[in-house]
């Protein structure tokens, strides 16, 4: 569950006007009759679609959205932390034709107290792809994509302007989860709110880090990556979500949960939490989400949660469960130079009620500058 919206589009509008693909249409001659240029349909996901690898890691251009994610957790070899995000951005032209391809680049350096980030926005050819058929992306110098299929692993390289580096192999430690249910994950109750959506929820990471002026260094963690097909994410009276994975540290377990928020700040009926066992087959729960502190972004003015408070019943043991999420730092808010669009997505930590750390997670919160429109 990641963010898209009416920036996106606007800048996609922008991006085909520059390339000539989008143009202004000539006054109709008097003496023809005007003809509306029928609307391009895009697909919609469709229950019992049966999945097929590696073609379904790759671009599927009969939706109109889609996104590659990843994110996770590094550590040095003197155990200096950071937090990274990957993502790259596809996105269809309203005549189905062409694709415009918006990628953002993070890192956290909780040690330093700083947060880089780096947007790209580039029409589909020299500059940006996404394959079909397969895993491979890329926006710039920034790309992701399969480097080895028995075991499979991934490759992604990225950075920050001139401030940092990555180059990182990722391998799954576990079978990939569907989530959703007879293949479509419901985002509302129009039925066009839904989504593909694949989920790497833990892989092994090692590659290395370049950080400014310092020496490059050997990193090894683990990090989540999403991959979601769509053509429509939110329905109209929604205004945002709250999207948060969690990795717990002493048991080969994890967490998904995205709260999709409506106008007056409750939650929509169609928000979930999964909890992902050891063989990759994700089980809901019911849950609770309680805001324990604020932080206001002194750049956009937007507040966001800044820690929060997560109980769920948890299906292994029945028992009911609570996490502490705090983040690394307080501001790990995207700006959006390029796209227009603030949102906070940053690396967190996780305690149970007695404050041991008990896994490591990423949190996304969106729609609290302004409302999402898509």
């Amino acid at each position: 569950m990641r963010l898209r919206s009416k920036q996106f589009h606007l800048l996609l509008t922008f991006a085909l006007t520059l390339s000539g693909l989008a143009a202004v249409a000539a006054p109709p001659s008097p003496t023809r009759e005007t003809q509306a240029t029928p609307a391009f349909v895009f697909a919609v996901p469709q229950p019992g679609y049966t999945f097929a690898f590696p073609r379904d890691h790759g671009s599927h251009p009969a939706f109109k959205l889609e996104w590659w994610y990843v994110t996770g957790h590094l550590f040095d070899a003197e155990r200096r932390r950071f937090g990274f995000q990957a993502t790259f951005f596809r996105q269809a032209a309203p005549d189905g034709q062409s694709q415009i391809y918006l990628a953002h680049m993070a890192l956290v350096d909780p040690a330093k107290g700083t947060f880089l980030h780096q947007e790209r926005l580039n029409r589909a050819g020299w500059d940006a792809d996404a394959a079909e058929g397969t895993l491979a992306v890329r926006n710039g110098p920034w790309s992701l994509g399969i480097s080895s299929d028995a075991p499979l692993a991934l490759t992604l390289k990225g950075g920050i302007r001139n401030d940092a580096r990555f180059t990182l192999t990722m391998r799954p430690q576990k079978p990939l989860t569907i989530f959703g249910e007879n293949s479509v994950s419901r985002k509302g109750a129009d039925s066009t709110a839904a989504s593909y959506y694949l989920t790497f929820t833990r892989l092994a990471v090692e590659g290395e880090l370049t950080v400014g002026a310092e020496p490059t260094a050997k990193v090894t963690g683990e990090a989540w990556m999403d991959h979601e097909i769509s053509s429509s994410q939110l329905s109209p009276q929604q205004v945002g979500w709250d999207w948060l994975s969690v990795q717990l540290k002493d048991e080969p377990r994890e967490l998904m949960l995205y709260r999709l928020r409506l106008a007056d700040g409750t939650a929509d009926p169609a928000s979930t939490l999964q909890w992902v066992d050891r063989a990759g087959r994700a089980q809901k729960s019911g849950f609770t989400w309680k805001v324990l502190g604020e932080w206001t972004s002194p750049a956009t003015g937007a507040t966001y949660p800044a820690r929060v408070e997560l109980t769920t019943p948890d299906p292994q043991t029945g028992k009911t469960r609570t996490f502490l999420i705090e983040p690394l730092l307080p501001n790990q808010e995207l700006t959006g130079e390029l796209s227009g669009i603030p949102y906070w997505e940053g690396a967190c930590r996780v305690s149970d009620l007695d404050g041991k750390e008990i896994g490591s997670a990423y949190m996304e919160l969106t729609g609290y500058a302004e409302a999402l429109k898509l």
